[in-house]
């Protein structure tokens, strides 16, 4: 439910209330009891919480490395071939 922003035509006095976007408008004034506008306001920010937003829901995973020609089919023997996790890890 969004927070509506008011302002006393009479006394000035301005003031918040939490109402559902479906509910109608306030007209009085809680402090003169007098006729009120709702003002239009810059509404609450957007708070992003956790480890981060971009990083991991839209962040892309880099592709992985290719072995070099000459490589065996799962590149786990292969001292120098970049697609092979172990020696990543040993560095």
């Amino acid at each position: 439910m969004p927070t509506y922003e008011y302002e006393c035509k009479f006394c000035t006095h301005t003031f918040e209330a939490f109402q559902k976007i479906t509910a109608v408008p306030l007209d009085k004034c809680p402090k003169c009891g007098k006729g009120v506008r709702r003002l239009i306001s810059a509404g609450g920010g957007i708070i992003f919480k956790g480890p981060g937003f971009y990083a991991t829901d839209y962040k892309k995973n880099p592709p992985k490395p290719e072995p070099l020609e000459g490589c065996k089919s799962d590149a786990k023997e292969c001292a120098n071939c970049p697609a092979n996790t172990k020696n990543k890890k040993e560095k």
